[in-house]
Parts: structure tokens; sequence; C-alpha cells
């Protein structure tokens, strides 16, 4: 079912592409024909800036699961070939640290709803009844409505706004990695001391998994993977801030 015909959900997506618009005219004296792809810009930043408190749980979460790390390991060494034991002492464990196994992830389905429903004003040729205009303007000399296999077989100078928003987005995948791989380094003590090859293949797929996004940004209409792209960078430039402020000990409720 397209949640898009749906009244309320509709209404949404309605009121988001005037504030889209009414963004886009007031940049147009300054941006002038990039501003209906400035404007894609701005919302996604206002968005996630009023997400920022589910950002800051998100690091919250992520600052407990390294503390509690090498506790954890210690349980699953003293535990080892009895999960059961191992699953009751688990539950003991985060009941007395007042906190659970995903409590990373229930931030990150806190703000999907939204996140969602910003994806899909771009993606939608009709909003509310009648055709999305956002779609229809013509960025850099590629249509906010097409994808890359529609601009397939155009000139260079066509494309190259759709390849610069691809390639920023694979950067902002690859630098989130790499600061999350760093913030989250297992403390001595706690790392796999002989990976199975099954783990080893699994630690490949991960590597590689979220660069599927590249690939789906291409192929949906290039507002909505400027949509994509700026939000990956937003949540890079989000995370350094958090973390560093928590390094400090100034992140807010932290």
């Amino acid at each position: 079912m397209d949640l898009s015909t749906i009244p309320l959900f509709s209404a949404v997506l309605d009121g988001l592409a005037g504030l889209v618009e009414t963004i886009g005219t007031l940049l147009e004296p300054v941006t002038g024909s990039w501003a209906p792809l400035l404007a894609i810009v701005v919302l996604t930043a206002l968005v996630r800036l009023i997400l920022l408190p589910v950002g800051i749980s998100q690091v919250r979460a992520e600052r407990t699961r390294r503390r509690l790390a090498p506790e954890l390991a210690a349980l699953r060494r003293r535990y080892a070939g009895r999960p059961e034991a191992l699953n009751r002492a688990l539950i003991e464990f985060y009941q007395a640290h007042r906190t659970s196994p995903v409590a990373g992830c229930l931030p990150l389905l806190a703000q999907a709803p939204v996140l969602s429903a910003v994806y899909a004003l771009f993606v939608h040729q009709e909003v509310a009844g009648h055709a999305n205009q956002l779609l229809s303007a013509v960025v850099g000399g590629v249509p906010l409505g097409a994808n890359l296999f529609h601009l397939i077989g155009t000139t260079v100078t066509a494309i190259w706004p759709f390849l610069v928003v691809l390639l920023l987005l694979g950067c902002a995948i690859e630098l989130s990695r790499r600061a999350t791989l760093a913030w989250n380094a297992a403390p001595a003590g706690t790392e796999e001391s002989n990976p199975s090859a099954q783990a080893g293949a699994l630690a490949v797929i991960v590597r590689w998994l979220p660069f599927v996004s590249v690939g789906f940004a291409a192929i949906v209409p290039f507002a909505a993977a400027v949509y994509l792209a700026t939000s990956a960078l937003w949540t890079v430039a989000e995370r350094a801030v958090l973390r560093r402020m928590l390094r400090g000990g100034l992140a807010p409720g932290m």
C-alpha cells in the first residue's frame, strides 16, 4: 500500500513540499537555479537539527556499550559453553546497569518515521493529488525527478551533479565507518583471539554492506539522492561533535 495515499501522511508530505518550495523561493535570489537543490539540503539539515536529541541518545548508548565491553567479555569467558547460564547472567548484568543490548537501536527506530516521511517527499511524483513540483525542477542540468540511469547517454555536463552527490554519499559512509571503528575500538582483553572463518566472512560483508546505499541512491530520483547524501554527511559531523563533547564532558545530558 502506498502510504502517500493516507490522508494524514499525504497532508504531511504536502506541508513538507510547501516548505521546500518556500525555502527555494527565499534562496533563489542568491543561489539562482541551484535553489531547489539547496532547499532540499536546508530541509534535511532542519529535520536533523530537530532530531538532535535522538543523536545524543545514540552517542550515549555507544558510550555505555564501550564502558561495559570489558565486563561483557569477562562474562562470556566465564560462561563459555553454558549458553543458558550466560543468558541469565547477561539479563542480570543489563538490569544492574539499567540498559539493554538494543539500547542503541531504539534512537534509530525513533527517528525512522520522520526521516522516512522526508525521503518519501523526494520519490513521489504526486503529492496530495497534485504533481510534485519539486521533482520537475532542473538543477545543474539534472532534473530532480530523474535517476542516474535516466541520464545514461547524456553528456558529462548533464550528469556530473549526480555523480558528485554519489561520491559525497560514499565518502560520508566511509568516514562514518572509520569514525565508528575508532570510537568503538575494543578495549584490551576483549578482542576475539581466534576469529573463525565465518566471523571473517561476516566482517567483509559488514565492511561493504553500507555502500549498497550508493547503488540505491543511483536508482532513486536525484532529489532523494541529495537528501541521502546530506543526511549522511550530517551524521558524520554530528557524531564527531557529540563524541568530542563527550570526551570533554560537555555533551548535554551525559
